[in-house]
């Protein structure tokens, strides 16, 4: 089969030649998202794939619901190649739509319903999406379906497609599109335009360190074999059922749940909200094996102080960014720490791996091919066993290059290949195998729960502010998201200084995502500055560390 049949300008591609070395090592799988789905339709038919609060979807009811979608979207005149935005949020009907539009084609763009102007005017233009898939009823305290007709009306998108809402004129109901046609009428329609395994199945987002976004196509066949590599890895089977409450679109979401789930006939709950007791209850409710977090849930766990009153007896894995330790220690179950990258690496331990792995390391690459070099900061010289070093990596899982950005391209990878990833890494050795341990980064970029974005979006909106002469963002240290954005600002003469609630309303009126505010200021008479003269983001950083530390030990001291 031709590696690329919907070519998209801006994609950078596999070679043929690299496409047929990556199926035949087994690194891809040579499918699609849609034909995988129709397979697990044929052999399981009757099978739970998706259980959420309100309702659950069969594989043979997705693959049926998804293809008239496809089908839909192909009469109303969406095209293969072409891109959509998705403001939709952990429900089952996002699974209904993400498989329409593989099936036919169609893009996702990884757009979440909590972003505003600036991120939704960025990604549309930079995407050059031309649909828009909307959940009416994401919040009762934002009318989401008016903010997307606004966005499509200043950057000229043609297709509104509505979820769990009624649709205006000249829109589209996705619960009328999921049953337009019968599925053999539907696939009637669908199979002229299979895309092939090469082709591109979404666009995910880079976390980088600058304001603009840096867009990731990701293929079907090397998504499946990534996705694949975590159920190896894991030992995961049909008899293990996931748990996810955190947004579903996210690279996250997609490759260590939705995929590896439908690839192994399992079954997915998903919430569309956390909520520490009803993710507990949903646990024994729906014989949860296996769950995990890229944000506030782990923590969440190790803190609520009713946990042993919830049967958690049938999890037999736990997966957390950082202190699978503590974890492990509040509920007695296997927990270990993981890495993930957009760009396309994936790391973690075997669940049989020695503690001092599972809690001390990241684990090692999952990706059948996938290579890692720790390399000095801004050179190609190894570093030695145990000496830190920034992770950079290549293989059949790894972008060929940015959307449409050859620039930034050109900057992100060595001169042989590897993907510079701007984190810190050291390699250990435990009973003969090699793993890594994250020490930090090099990258200017916060990761609140798992949402990463770069300081200098945040800095540019805040020197606007009246009150402030200049600004600068930094990730402090927190126990529950992991890190908060806290602004170092120096103030104009004789202003006061902005409360966290007032600058927040005003980076928020500007279009910025509330998960992007600072959840902290001070201020400074100067920045302190490198030997070069360059603001020294590792000391401030520093500086806030501190004295958070000196907040909490004067706390504990008080108590």
């Amino acid at each position: 089969m031709t590696p690329v049949r919907f070519p998209i300008p801006g994609v950078t591609y596999h070679s043929a030649d690299r496409a047929d070395a990556c199926r035949a090592s087994g690194a891809w799988i040579w499918s699609t998202f849609g034909d995988a789905l129709r397979d697990a339709a044929r052999t399981d038919s009757d099978r739970e794939y998706i259980i959420a609060e309100d309702g659950t979807l069969t594989f043979a009811a997705l693959d049926r619901r998804s293809e008239s979608v496809a089908a839909s979207l192909l009469q109303i005149g969406v095209k293969p190649g072409d891109r959509a935005i998705f403001q939709v949020g952990t429900v089952k009907e996002l699974v209904v739509a993400l498989f329409g539009c593989f099936k036919a084609g169609v893009i996702p763009v990884c757009t979440l319903p909590q972003y505003r102007e600036i991120e939704i005017g960025q990604l549309a233009r930079l995407s050059g999406a031309n649909a828009y898939f909307v959940q009416a009823d994401f919040s009762p305290a934002f009318d989401l379906s008016g903010f997307a007709r606004r966005m499509m009306a200043e950057h000229g998108l043609a297709h509104l497609v509505v979820l769990r809402g009624a649709a205006g004129s000249g829109e589209h109901s996705l619960e009328e599109m999921s049953e337009r046609f019968s599925i053999v009428a539907a696939r009637a329609i669908t199979a002229a335009v299979d895309p092939a395994p090469g082709d591109v199945a979404m666009f995910q987002l880079s976390g980088g360190s600058t304001g603009v976004p840096k867009i990731i196509p990701r293929m079907h066949a090397e998504y499946l074999g990534s996705s694949a590599s975590w159920n190896a890895r894991h030992r995961l089977t049909a008899a293990d059922t996931a748990l996810w409450a955190l947004p579903l679109i996210h690279n996250a979401g997609m490759i260590v749940m939705l995929m590896p789930t439908l690839l192994r006939r399992g079954t997915l709950v998903i919430r569309a909200r956390f909520e520490i007791r009803d993710f507990l209850v949903a646990i024994a409710r729906h014989n949860v094996s296996y769950t995990g977090s890229i944000g506030p849930i782990a923590p969440s766990i190790s803190d609520f102080p009713d946990v042993a009153a919830h049967d958690l007896s049938s999890l037999r894995m736990l997966f957390t960014l950082a202190r699978a330790d503590g974890l492990e220690e509040r509920v007695n179950i296997p927990s270990q720490q993981m890495y993930g990258i957009t760009e396309g690496m994936l790391m973690a331990c075997a669940p049989d791996a020695a503690r001092d792995a599972r809690h001390g390391t990241i684990g090692a690459p999952c990706g059948i091919g996938d290579e890692v070099r720790l390399f000095r900061p801004g050179t190609e010289d190894e570093v030695p066993l145990g000496t830190t070093g920034e992770l950079c990596f290549r293989g059949p899982h790894t972008l060929c290059a940015y959307f449409n950005a050859p620039a930034i391209t050109a900057e992100s990878f060595t001169a042989s290949g590897f993907f510079r990833t701007g984190d810190l890494l050291r390699a250990a050795v435990i009973e003969g195998r090699t793993y890594y341990v994250f020490e930090g980064r090099l990258k200017d970029n916060i990761n609140r729960g798992g949402e990463k974005f770069g300081a200098e979006e945040v800095e540019a909106l805040i020197v606007s502010h009246p009150a402030v002469n200049d600004a600068r963002v930094v990730a402090m240290p927190d126990p529950m998201m992991g890190e908060r954005a806290c602004a170092f600002v120096i103030l104009k003469a004789g202003q006061p200084c902005p409360t966290v609630g007032s600058l927040g309303a005003f980076l928020h009126a500007k279009g910025l995502a509330k998960f992007k505010l600072p959840e902290r200021i001070e201020t400074i008479a100067e920045f302190p500055l490198t030997r070069v003269g360059k603001v020294d983001k590792q000391a401030l950083r520093a500086m806030i560390a501190a004295r958070l530390e000196s907040e909490t030990a004067a706390l504990r001291d008080a108590s």
